[in-house]
């Protein structure tokens, strides 16, 4: 099978649902003819025209605003904010609108806008440009997150979000839009709320997101040369989220370790911990352990930047903690 980068499986995924369906339209800064701050949404304009690929002004308050309408109205954008640090500015827009409107209508009014934006640290962007921030989206209901690590699944999963009648934050980690991996040229949908085992294993289960779990693999890759067996489980989606899944990897290993970029204080690994406590705690042989970034900003100092963020060495030495 072909291999495609991250960036053009999620411009490929784009290309594909805009020829299908005419009612979808693309919003943001620079994704016109600048093809967008990561390259994205490159040649999109050129095949579809400006009506269809829309430049805005440096106004995400106002173009996020006129999605949620345009939507409201029949059209499926798919918004692109340039990094996700900067949806402070739209907050009302995105927690109060673009989130309850469906609810608050009894479900009259369906709201299909998709929110694409970049996040994480590795590339020295500094505190700004740099965090990771999905744990601040799955709090608020109303709002679907997905976060994919593979081009695979960020296809896969860009599709059904679009399709889907309902707001979807979809998040892309930026040290990931380079990775190759193999991605079918027909169209092809991801069920949202399905976690996928990248790795099987036996002594432990660990638990990632989008550039975490790379990591993890590593991780899995060189404890394998040790004797020791690690499930890596991605989940993909926080919101719908599969415990399901989780809990019987759990239920099988008997230890957990969660790998989370985010910032460690009210974040998804404290989230998913406390699920396994509550429905598999007599099933574990060890403490359920956090591997996150610590409640700081980001620094800008790439030595200080890695030195926060989670990596396979992190995880290594988590997994032989809970085994000895």
């Amino acid at each position: 099978m072909r291999q495609l980068t991250f960036t053009d499986a999620i411009n490929e995924a784009l290309r594909q649902e805009m020829e299908r369906d005419s009612s979808i339209v693309l919003i943001g800064e620079d994704i016109g003819v600048y093809g967008g701050a990561f390259g994205v949404t490159k040649g999109l304009i050129e095949k579809f025209g400006s009506d269809k690929v829309i430049d805005t002004p440096i106004s995400e308050a106002g173009f996020i605003g006129a999605a949620v309408g345009a939507a409201l109205a029949g059209l499926r954008p798919v918004v692109e904010l340039m990094f996700v640090d900067f949806f402070g500015v739209a907050m009302d827009q995105i927690y109060n609108q673009m989130a309850k409107l469906r609810y608050m209508s009894g479900g009259q009014l369906k709201v299909p806008l998709t929110l694409r934006a970049p996040i994480g640290a590795g590339i020295s962007a500094a505190a700004q440009h740099s965090q990771t921030l999905y744990s601040i989206f799955a709090h608020v209901p109303g709002l679907k997150v997905v976060v994919p690590s593979t081009p695979y699944d960020a296809k896969g999963l860009l599709i059904s979000s679009i399709r889907d009648d309902n707001p979807v934050i979809f998040l892309e980690h930026k040290v990931l839009y380079g990775i190759k991996g193999e991605v079918p040229e027909e169209e092809y949908t991801i069920p949202l709320g399905k976690a996928d085992i990248k790795r099987e294993g036996e002594d432990v289960t660990i638990i990632g997101l989008a550039r975490t779990v790379w990591h993890s693999l590593e991780a899995a890759e060189q404890l394998s040369k040790e004797g020791i067996s690690a499930e890596v489980i991605d989940a993909r989606t926080i919101v719908p989220f599969d415990k399901e899944t989780i809990i019987k990897s759990v239920k099988k290993t008997g230890r957990v370790v969660i790998v989370d970029e985010d910032y460690d204080r009210c974040g998804f690994a404290s989230w998913v911990s406390a699920i396994i406590a509550d429905e598999a705690f007599e099933y574990l042989d060890a403490p359920i352990k956090r591997i996150t970034t610590p409640n700081v900003p980001i620094p800008f100092s790439p030595p200080l930047e890695q030195y926060i963020l989670p990596d396979s060495k992190k995880i290594i030495n988590t997994v032989k903690s809970i085994l000895g």
